[in-house]
C-alpha cells in the first residue's frame, strides 16, 4: 500500500479512527460485494485517505489505501455537511 499508493499503515489507521469517517458498505467499486470503503481524515497526511477493508472470520483487514480522489472527497464533505445541518448519514 505504501509503496504503490504512498499511504502508510499509520495514515490508514488514522483515517479509520476519524470520528467523522464515512463508511460505504459495500464499496461502490467492489466486484465481490465484500469490501467496505472508508473515507477519513488523516493528520499524518493532512488529507483525506480512502481505505478498503474486508472482514474475514470476524477480523477486519485493511486491503488497500490511497489519498482520496475527488469523488471520495465530495462524498466525505457532503456527508459531514449534512450531519452539521442536523441530518443523518
Amino acid at each position: 500500500m505504501q509503496r504503490r499508493h504512498g499511504v502508510s499503515p499509520d495514515a490508514a489507521n488514522d483515517a479509520l479512527g476519524d470520528p467523522d469517517r464515512v463508511v460505504i458498505a459495500p464499496d461502490y467499486n467492489s466486484t465481490s460485494g465484500r469490501s467496505v470503503r472508508i473515507i477519513g481524515y488523516s493528520a499524518v497526511t493532512d488529507g483525506l485517505v480512502t481505505v478498503i477493508v474486508m472482514e474475514d472470520n470476524g477480523t477486519v483487514y485493511g486491503v488497500n489505501g490511497w489519498m482520496s480522489n475527488p469523488k471520495d472527497q465530495r462524498i466525505y464533505s457532503g456527508a459531514n455537511n449534512e450531519v452539521r445541518k442536523g441530518g443523518t448519514r
